[in-house]
């Protein structure tokens, strides 16, 4: 006896549901020869399980397919004494003290850029209209949108954080404080609390990453990019897109301007040509 309440209660309700899918003209119509036909009761359930399967299926589909993928990462560590440059695929550059490692998105997603340091370094960060960048360390976060700055955060060594152009925005992981630290300014963590001062000119001496470095297998645009931010005197320059894509792996040391010109010249076989306060290389 229970078992029929129950098939008359489960009929009902699919018949329900099948009459509210039929008035909202979301099942499949019927052919005008076959419409005063009766459908079944098993034609009525498959008609509107057939609905109820498409809309899951969608909605699957949908969230899916506008999910961004998971972001294959990447390592970049330098156990030299020489910095390591790296250019991310944003075009913001990296440099690498020894000791020091980086870890990145090989592509980053739409809203934002983020990357993972320990260590010692500097950041120049190309400016990207709604995608910030973020920086993880042990200690703090740091959100930038376009700026140049370096970062002191080791396992044995306290955070550090000097910036030379631009403003960036410092939270710490413990205690919810946060600051916003410009040009000329240098924040440290002192008794789990941001401190905000003038930069000490003679102990931030931002030259130190350019002086020993190294490239690996890095395009040559990347390359000049780099040693370009160190001067404003003189600048080197390709003359043409097919000889900036050339790679190659080289390290400097303390070398002028004219000296780095003409060392890639010789070991790429290319012309180098100074024309007022830039060396041009072509083939």
């Amino acid at each position: 006896m229970k078992t029929d309440i129950y098939k008359i209660k489960t009929d009902k309700a699919w018949n329900r549901l099948y009459d509210r899918l039929d008035n909202d003209h979301l099942l499949a119509k019927v052919d005008e020869g076959h419409r005063t036909r009766k459908l079944s009761p098993w034609m009525r359930y498959g008609a509107v399980a057939a609905v109820l399967i498409g809309i899951v299926c969608g909605a699957v589909y949908w969230v899916s397919g506008f999910k961004e993928p998971i972001p294959n990462l990447l390592t970049q560590e330098n156990q030299s004494a020489f910095t390591l440059a790296t250019t991310l695929e944003d075009g913001s550059v990296v440099l690498l003290a020894g000791e020091t490692s980086l870890l990145y998105p090989e592509h980053f997603i739409t809203d934002k850029r983020e990357v993972s340091l320990e260590g010692n370094a500097f950041f120049d960060i190309a400016k990207k209209q709604g995608q910030p960048f973020w920086i993880n360390t042990e200690q703090a976060k740091i959100e930038v949108l376009g700026t140049a700055f370096s970062v002191q955060s080791g396992e044995n060594t306290p955070f550090r954080l000097s910036v030379q152009r631009g403003t960036v925005r410092v939270s710490l992981k413990k205690g919810n404080q946060e600051c916003y630290v410009k040009a000329g300014e240098t924040v440290t963590v002192q008794s789990q609390k941001l401190i905000v001062q003038h930069t000490d000119k003679e102990a931030e001496d931002w030259s130190r990453f350019f002086k020993h470095i190294r490239f690996k297998d890095e395009p040559l645009a990347n390359i000049l990019k780099v040693m370009n931010l160190s001067t404003d005197s003189l600048q080197i320059q390709v003359d043409s897109p097919v000889l900036a894509e050339r790679r190659l792996t080289v390290e400097f040391s303390d070398e002028s301007p004219e000296m780095v010109a003409n060392l890639i010249a010789s070991a790429l076989n290319l012309k180098c040509i100074r024309q007022g306060n830039v060396y041009s290389l072509s083939e």
